[in-house]
């Protein structure tokens, strides 16, 4: 009975070192929106594709399962989903993938006129999110970027 329970404690001290194991001091993978493609303007229904850029800072591939995330441009929400795109970003490497959605702007139909009176001035936006990662066993990242688009950029030139 004796050699049970030292068996039990044995196991139980020998397994809270492998919490240590997952445990890593790089920083997490950075994901940005580099480009927002209009693919189709209607009245009521807009499609876009999002494209993200995913920066591995690591020494090791990262695979990428999927983001989550909610696209705020300036005071609104310009969409927000769930991608399960699968794709290895090689180490302290960079990956794209895109992202296809549909949304109704009619609603800040007066935000969407604003901004694009002036198509060079940046727009802010604000990216938030869970980046899913991991083979076998998953990771969660948190993501959280501010950046800038400049709405010009996807204007094609015929319409400038």
């Amino acid at each position: 009975m004796l050699r049970i329970y030292s068996l039990m404690l044995a196991l139980t001290f020998g397994l809270t070192g492998c919490a240590s194991w997952f445990e890593n001091d790089l920083p997490p993978p950075h994901v940005s929106l580099v480009k927002v493609e209009v693919v189709r303007a209607k009245l009521l229904e807009q499609k876009f594709k999002l494209y993200f850029r995913v920066d591995n800072r690591d020494d090791a591939d990262l695979t990428v399962r999927g983001l989550i995330y909610k696209v705020t441009l300036g005071d609104f929400v310009l969409t927000e989903g769930e991608s399960n795109e699968w794709l290895t970003v090689p180490p302290r490497g960079h990956a794209f993938f895109k992202v296809s959605v549909r949304t109704n702007l009619w609603p800040q139909i007066r935000d969407v006129v604003q901004m694009l009176k002036k198509p060079r001035r940046p727009v802010p936006y604000r990216l938030e999110g869970e980046l899913k990662t991991g083979l076998f066993i998953g990771y969660d990242v948190q993501v959280a970027h501010n950046g800038e688009i400049i709405p010009g950029d996807f204007i094609p030139e015929q319409h400038r």
